[in-house]
This record gives C-alpha cells, sequence and structure tokens, in this order.
C-alpha cells in the first residue's frame, strides 16, 4: 500500500459522505463502527477484521483527541489524530476513517446511514449509539466480542509498571 492509498481512505465529512453515497449507488453494504484506536493491538486488529465481515466497506468513525480527552481523561489519547488515522488506513480492511469531534458518533452515523452498525463489547443493542437509527432505515447492528486480555488501557497499565 502507497501513502497515496492510506491519505485517500482519510476523509472529512463532506468527502465521506459522497464516497458513501457512491458505494451505495454500487450497491455495496456499508458497515461502520467507531472509537479512540489509541494504541493497536491484536483485539482491535480482530474486531476490525470481524467488521469487514459483516459487509463490503468499512467505515471507522475515529474519536478526536478532544473527544478521546473528555472520555478517557486528559492523559489520553497517547497517540495524535494524524498518528491514528493513519495506522487505522494502513489496514488492509478499512476502507475509510473519518474523525468526529463529539463524544458520540451519533451525527456522524446521521451523516451516513450505514448498512451495519458494529459494537464491541457488553453493550445492549438499545446501549449503543445509533442503533435506533440505523435499524429504523433498514439497517443492522452487531455486537462482537472482545478478545480476552487485549485493550489499550491494560498497555498503558503494562507501560507504566515498566518504569
Amino acid at each position: 500500500m502507497t501513502i497515496n492509498n492510506i491519505k485517500s481512505k482519510i476523509q472529512d465529512w463532506p468527502s465521506i459522505q459522497k464516497t458513501v453515497n457512491q458505494w451505495k449507488r454500487e450497491g455495496q453494504q456499508i458497515v461502520f463502527t467507531n472509537g479512540c484506536f489509541d494504541i493497536l493491538h491484536y483485539g482491535h486488529i480482530h474486531y476490525l477484521a470481524e467488521a469487514k465481515d459483516l459487509g463490503d466497506k468499512l467505515i471507522i468513525g475515529l474519536n478526536s483527541k478532544n473527544s478521546v480527552a473528555r472520555l478517557k481523561g486528559n492523559h489520553r489519547p497517547i497517540n495524535d489524530d494524524k498518528t491514528r488515522q493513519y495506522m487505522l488506513a494502513s489496514l488492509e480492511m478499512v476502507d475509510s476513517v473519518v474523525i468526529f469531534e463529539e463524544d458520540t458518533p451519533f451525527e456522524l452515523i446521521q451523516w451516513i446511514l450505514p448498512n451495519v452498525l458494529v459494537k464491541g463489547g457488553d453493550y445492549e443493542i438499545n446501549e449503543i449509539v445509533g442503533a435506533d437509527l440505523v435499524l429504523e432505515n433498514g439497517g443492522e447492528v452487531k455486537k462482537l466480542a472482545f478478545q480476552k486480555g487485549y485493550s489499550t488501557s491494560k498497555t498503558e497499565e503494562k507501560i507504566r509498571k515498566a518504569k
């Protein structure tokens, strides 16, 4: 993959909407997930590969640095927005990465209306932000299991203990 391929996957809101509209005209199934993706690890890779298996195109809504700090504390994110965007965009299973500033991806989900909304963890479907919107528009909402022992928080803890 070239740097231009990676850069082309990093989109702003107007460009992702155009891209999604084109994919939908082509009959592509759009899968959306979101997160901080601060320090990539096996759990992320496994989750994103599983998410990609649910459709044709995988879009990641990436929490901005300010959004991550509000959710996780001022010590996060460890990696800046550009680093996190490029790491995700370099993955084969990822078709697009778009940053959102809000605490939740609701407005972004509303903006692109994916066919499949995916979230990891122990959420109930009715607790997943945007689930009602996706379901009302004929889409699906899926939960994927976390890979035990893999999380950015555990990695961060391990680094701190190594000091």
